[in-house]
């Protein structure tokens, strides 16, 4: 099977799964934040079940000697917390908790042409971007 047809399969699986789950909702994430008011604990549910998957197949696919649709396994090497990790984590997560979406479900909401969504994905590209050629400045 080729490799563009798997990656189109899996991103729509994820997909649909995001759009089950209610993940395409921020008010369901903010929700999941909101320890003092309605809290929601259904999105741990849904990470929960994710892990229970995804924890025995990526052991079981990598002690395979090669990937079955790729030539190598694209694994990240570095294992060093640093300064830029841990600002990136934290812009992350005030992004995900001042908006409710995160960068998938946003992806996905994005497809709804919420103004909410289109807001957040255009202003996820501008910091892509931005990002991208600060980066190629400073190298």
């Amino acid at each position: 099977m080729n490799r563009t047809i798997v990656s189109l399969f899996s991103g729509l699986l994820f997909a649909i799964g995001l759009a089950l789950a209610g993940m395409t909702d921020p008010l369901k994430v903010i929700s999941f934040l909101d320890f003092t008011g309605a809290w929601d604990p259904s999105l741990a549910f849904v990470m929960g079940g994710a892990i229970l998957v995804y924890a025995p197949v990526y052991r079981l696919i990598t002690r395979a000697s090669e990937p079955r649709f790729d030539s190598t396994f694209h694994l990240p090497t570095r294992k060093d917390i640093d300064l830029r990790l841990v600002a990136g984590a934290a812009m992350f997560g005030l992004g995900w908790g001042l908006s409710g979406f995160c960068p998938g479900p946003a992806l996905v909401s994005v497809m709804s042409f919420g103004t909410d969504a289109l807001v957040f994905g255009a202003s996820m590209a501008v910091g892509m971007v931005a990002f991208g050629i600060w980066q190629q400045r400073r190298a």
